[in-house]
């Protein structure tokens, strides 16, 4: 499944479900969005008996706002908390107890369900008498609008799990809003969220559920819509990381989740261990590797909280937990294990990157196994000698230098233990693509030569004024003689083209061209339109000219 591509939810099956389902609508300081997500429920049709939406004390005119489309919707029931609980698990909880639907579902006051949702999660729990039915859930980054599809793996086709240790990935999707539950179901099981401000508590939830060892129906159709607004001038409780409470806060409620599989009453001999096996890997795959990308923006004081909290945690891991995790976040779990304090961030960061890469130098131990470095033998690498290049952690530098005649980019290409020589560097397809999915790109391929000091060296020329304004990712595939290819990005190199601001000639006018490292270190440019970037980049530097030459802060102009 493309994830550029807009994701449309399936014909509504026929003839509709009895109503018979509950979605319980969350929210807090939301009235800008509320009606939409309340509308978006009731729109689905006459299988939902109730919506009942839960204002969690808002001040901005939220409950007033409910009241008035109670007026006009009997299906709508407004439940007002008289204090604010501080998080997502106490309202919901408010709604569950409040419902007598069979089925209940859950929805928070910023996002929508598509059309269609709750006909097709029905259908799929009563066809197979599953006390969970789930499906696709699609974040929807605005205002972009590009659409991603969360976990596609688990949701390529229909299907039953008859116990949730039979397919252990589960664990992967710890959203609860993508679903639909049994009401009798959690009650029998007393399944509830955490109460009061506890972040994550998704994960908790997630697990109880899949503690109690429900049968599970699992669909392709889109059946929730994440819009992740990271403009907002609020963040939502999980993607506010900027401080280190958050990640103390991930930490201990995937270290519940854990328990609570692994201590899963259902459980037959090692399955509660398989589940929580699972999770541990996935917390390595994903929660680690995320907030390891994020370490070189932060300040030395979070990242030294964030590496001693990490190592804490990662110490009550054992080495099945370890090794069953995926190639990156084992060796970034190895590394912050192996040393006390902060060190290799940068090298770090592209090992937690989407590919993974291993930037240079690349030690090795006295019997020649890849090690980290030289001072920590015990990390070792040997998975590198017999991964195949199609995955391989491969080192691509770039440089970009935008000129009005041409912008040159320039690509090395790192060796790695031989494996690069042995599959013979041959191409390499470069593509811009733009960050919102949306528009042509603009592509070359050019070949590689050898530079004669282990690494490879390629340029190509690129017309970045025929690309409309907005962010371009570089993406790569690099082509071998032997025929294998790797699918890669390419790390930002710090240099004087790196973060420069040129005015460029555009096809539809002049354009600011600004190329940058993402946060994962990644080569990236901006390109933005029209005369008033321009004259805003204009006034800036003569700012610092003036400041310079009367002697001022250094600072006080840095990008």
């Amino acid at each position: 499944m493309d994830p550029s591509l807009p994701l449309s939810p399936r014909p509504s099956p026929s003839p509709s479900p009895s109503p018979q389902v509950c979605v319980v609508v969350i929210g807090y300081n939301d009235a800008a969005h509320l009606a939409d997500a309340v509308r978006s429920a009731l729109a689905q049709g006459p299988s939902v008996r109730e919506v009942i939406a839960v204002d969690d004390c808002s001040t901005d005119g939220s409950g007033e706002l409910l009241t008035e489309l109670a007026a006009r919707e009997p299906r709508l029931k407004t439940i007002r908390r008289a204090a604010n609980s501080g998080g997502c698990g106490t309202p919901r909880n408010d709604g569950v107890e409040a419902t007598t639907s069979a089925y209940v579902m859950f929805l928070d006051s910023d996002d929508v369900l598509p059309p269609g949702a709750v006909d097709a999660l029905l259908t799929a729990a009563a066809r197979h008498d599953a006390e969970v039915a789930t499906g696709l859930c699609v974040r929807r980054e605005l205002p972009s609008g590009r659409e991603i599809p969360w976990q596609p793996l688990l949701y390529k086709k229909a299907q039953l799990i008859a116990r949730p240790e039979l397919r252990t990935r589960l664990v992967h999707d710890t959203l609860c809003v993508n679903k639909l539950y049994r009401t009798d179901f959690l009650r029998r099981h007393a399944i509830r969220f955490p109460e009061g401000r506890f972040t994550y508590e998704d994960f908790v939830f997630t697990a109880r559920v899949l503690a109690a060892g429900p049968r599970i129906a699992l669909i392709p159709d889109p059946v929730y819509v994440w819009n992740v607004r990271r403009s907002a001038a609020k963040l939502s409780i999980s993607l506010d990381r900027t401080g280190i409470a958050n990640w103390q806060a991930r930490m201990e409620s995937h270290r519940q989740s854990v328990e609570i599989l692994r201590d899963a009453p259902s459980a037959t001999g090692t399955a509660g261990k398989r589940l929580a096996r699972a999770a541990r890997a996935k917390f390595l795959d994903h929660g680690l590797r995320m907030y390891a990308r994020e370490l070189t923006t932060r300040s030395p004081e979070y990242r030294r909280e964030w590496w001693t909290a990490t190592r804490a945690y990662l110490a009550t891991f054992d080495t099945a937990d370890l090794d069953a995790a995926p190639a990156p976040g084992r060796i970034i779990a190895r590394l912050i294990l192996a040393s006390p304090e902060p060190r290799d961030l940068p090298r770090m960061q592209a090992v937690a990157a989407r590919p993974a890469r291993l930037s240079p130098p690349y030690a090795q131990a006295s019997d020649a196994t890849p090690i980290w470095s030289d001072d920590l033998p015990q990390v070792t690498l040997e998975h590198l000698l017999v991964r195949p290049v199609r995955l391989l952690p491969l080192a691509v530098d770039a440089e970009l230098r935008p000129r009005a005649g041409g912008s040159r980019l320039t690509l090395r290409l790192h060796e790695l233990y031989g494996r690069v020589a042995d599959a013979g560097p041959a191409t390499v397809d470069m593509e811009l693509t733009a960050r919102d999915g949306t528009g042509p790109g603009l592509r070359r391929t050019a070949a590689f030569s050898p530079a004669g000091d282990g690494t490879w060296l390629t340029e190509a020329v690129l017309d970045l004024g025929s690309l409309r304004g907005g962010v371009w990712d570089l993406r790569l595939r690099l082509q071998f003689g032997d025929g294998t290819t790797r699918d890669t990005t390419a790390r930002a190199v710090a240099g004087p083209g790196l973060l420069r601001r040129t005015v460029l000639p555009g096809r539809h006018g002049i354009l600011l061209a600004q190329p940058y490292a993402t946060q994962a270190g990644n080569l990236a440019v901006r390109l933005a339109p029209g005369m008033r970037g321009v004259a805003g980049v204009a006034k800036r530097r003569l700012a610092r000219l003036v400041r310079d030459l009367g002697g001022g802060d250094q600072s006080a102009g840095a990008r």
